[in-house]
């Protein structure tokens, strides 16, 4: 059920022809209360589409009563046209529900840079539909509504004593960090306020959804909210409840990454003893963004000196010649020298597993990323066609 597995949320998924193939393409998501607390983090993309530009506005007074999300058309770079879209779809919403349009979230993902009055006539309808068709059960037709380039819809659900946190994702390309990085909707009836549910999603998305770097390309409509219904009667330990968001996040963000656009190799880089957490980062990225490292992966070539280059071009404190390098298990690196050669590494496996020891200190991170294939340059080279 994903989002409608915690009490007072009802959701739905209809098709609205925003694509060509009559699949599910507008999804519906309600928080029924008692509280109607919400939060929000968004791409950090100076080019943000207008969803993005209404919804920050929408999320201030930490009131959020519904979200309105499509496919098949990100409603970016359409000009003011684009922004009216939002605004009456908001509108649209909250006529049918009864509550304020400043209190309605609005997503879209697809092309960027369409947009036009079929389109505008396809969102309206879709909303209209998805609200008639709101239930208790409709968490999985919305799943997949937001889905683009998805393989499958992503769901999740955690329950702790009398309280649970449900989920839904989309994302396959366009997967990196910037506060969030794909349409994420999580809820809860947990009892929280505002400040509690902001600072719990910042906090799961920090290490969680930030933390995977699939292909370098920030999205222009990339956001997470979190909505609180509160429909438990229960408040759940702060430390709780922050544990309890991470976990769902993580998993969110695992089946993101293993749905990525034509990868055949889920990379986990894990940099550990790095003088602070921001060098352990800023490290693990700098290898989940070389080409040259992830085309190597997807040759099943555990070229560790690519390992080496990347991790030079930062600024992180450490020598690169008193570093280690592990590929699933194998130490190929020692003090920046050779160590078992690279044939020992078995990198058929779609788990791939790189640690870096850099040797100055006790913090630690991690990225997730995939490799580079002939199937990611074919379907993003064929997207808009």
């Amino acid at each position: 059920m994903s989002v409608t597995a915690p009490q007072g949320f009802e959701a739905a998924g209809v098709a609205a022809a925003l694509k060509s193939t009559g699949k599910p393409d507008v999804a519906v998501v309600v928080n029924r209360g008692p509280l109607k607390v919400g939060a929000a983090v968004f791409t950090s993309n100076r080019a943000k589409a207008n969803p993005i530009i209404w919804s920050q506005q929408v999320v201030q007074d930490g009131v959020v009563e519904a979200i309105v999300l499509n496919s098949g058309g990100a409603n970016c770079f359409t000009g003011s046209f684009g922004f009216q879209t939002t605004h009456q779809t908001a509108e649209k919403a909250a006529e049918l529900l009864g509550v304020s349009a400043g209190d309605v979230v609005i997503c879209s993902t697809g092309l960027i840079g369409t947009g036009d009055e079929v389109f505008r006539a396809k969102v309206l309808d879709g909303t209209e539909q998805g609200i008639a068709a709101l239930s208790a059960d409709g968490g999985a037709a919305a799943s997949e509504a937001i889905m683009t380039t998805d393989s499958k819809a992503k769901r999740a659900v955690v329950s702790r004593d009398g309280w649970t946190i449900g989920g839904m994702a989309k994302g396959a390309g366009m997967l990196a960090p910037g506060l969030a990085t794909m349409l994420v909707v999580i809820t809860t009836d947990a009892v929280l306020d505002a400040t509690a549910a902001d600072t719990a999603l910042r906090a799961a998305t920090r290490t969680t959804f930030d933390r995977l770097d699939s292909d370098g390309c920030m999205s222009t409509n990339d956001q997470v909210t979190l909505m609180v219904s509160g429909a438990s009667g229960i408040t759940p330990d702060p430390e709780v409840f922050a544990a309890a968001l991470a976990e769902l996040s993580f998993d969110l963000a695992q089946q993101l990454q293993a749905d990525a656009e034509g990868a055949s190799h889920d990379i986990t880089i894990r940099v550990v003893n790095a003088a602070s957490e921001d060098d352990a980062v800023e490290v693990g990225r700098s290898v989940a963004r070389n080409n040259l490292f992830k085309a190597a992966i997807f040759g099943n070539d555990a070229n560790w000196g690519r390992v080496l280059a990347a991790i030079g071009t930062t600024d992180a404190a450490f020598d690169p010649y008193d570093v280690d390098v592990w590929m699933n298990g194998v130490r190929v690196c020692t003090a920046g020298g050779p160590d078992r050669p690279r044939e020992d590494v078995d990198l058929t496996p779609r788990a791939t597993d790189l640690v870096i020891d850099l040797k100055v200190g006790a913090d630690a991170a991690k990225i997730m990323t995939n490799d580079l294939t002939h199937d990611y340059v074919h379907e993003n080279s064929a997207y808009s066609s």
